[in-house]
């Protein structure tokens, strides 16, 4: 029988863990996003002024 894991305040921690995975990108996750985004962008804007 699987066992379920609750904190003293009676949280599901395998349900929170379940309902993170499925809640999409972190704010880290977005912020790496956009700052790779925004890094590509001014290496393309580099790039087309010295043309």
């Amino acid at each position: 029988m699987d066992k379920k894991k609750f904190t003293v305040a009676g949280t599901n921690i395998d349900e929170v863990k379940k309902l993170n995975a499925e809640s999409g990108l972190s704010y880290n996750e977005i912020n790496e996003v956009l700052t790779k985004e925004i890094e590509q962008r001014k290496r393309l804007n580099a790039a087309e002024h010295k043309k």
